[in-house]
């Protein structure tokens, strides 16, 4: 029986203070697109034309609904806890006159986040929504661009989400956070 080094060794998982130090050093570039996830840094996928015009459509959709109910955060790092900082395609925050310039909003500033994926399906559905319902993110939107559906996700738990939805007709939505707000989502597979 072989044993894999999986099995045997101990993986030094990084916290945010340092990977933030990596990226003062230069050891991370400026325009490296990474994001930390369970004290690993993970590469992002490049951002591809129509993934960055649904993130654009979405952010503008949810400016013109939310008004100062929420600050609308585009491609910005939620601090879920010491090891994990990922960076949501958008989010929904509870508003704070300094607009988070003191540190990153936590789980409990989050009402919702919103990833959108082409080529990150699988990536957004196995780890990053799993990490969201374990840090208690009320609610999560899954675009998925390739087939062209809103998976919605409720009720946050250690296992994930208990509830899953597949808004395959768009229609207006209310976030759960945020139930006297409609997001009408009806043009955003129009492109």
């Amino acid at each position: 029986m072989s044993t894999s080094a999986e099995e045997i060794l101990r993986r030094h998982r990084l916290n945010v203070d340092e990977y933030y130090r990596m990226a003062e050093a230069g050891i991370l570039g400026p325009d490296a697109r990474v994001e930390l996830i369970e004290g690993e840094i993970i590469d992002m996928a490049p951002i591809g034309s129509r993934h960055a015009a649904v993130v654009r459509q979405l952010a503008h959709i949810l400016h013109q609904n939310v008004g100062d109910q929420a600050i609308v955060s585009t491609q910005n790092p939620v601090r879920l806890d010491e090891y994990s900082e990922p960076e949501p395609d958008l989010a929904l925050l509870r508003p704070r006159d300094d607009f988070y310039a003191a540190a990153h909003p936590g789980p409990g500033d989050v009402l919702l986040i919103i990833e959108v994926a082409d080529t990150s399906l699988r990536y957004d559905r196995e780890i990053k929504i799993p990490l969201y319902a374990r840090h208690g993110i009320p609610e999560v939107w899954l675009v998925d661009l390739e087939n062209e559906r809103l998976l919605r996700f409720l009720e946050p738990g250690p296992d994930g989400y208990r509830t899953e939805e597949d808004v395959t007709a768009i229609a207006p939505i209310p976030p759960a956070r945020l139930p006297e707000i409609e997001v009408d989502l009806s043009t955003l597979f129009r492109q």
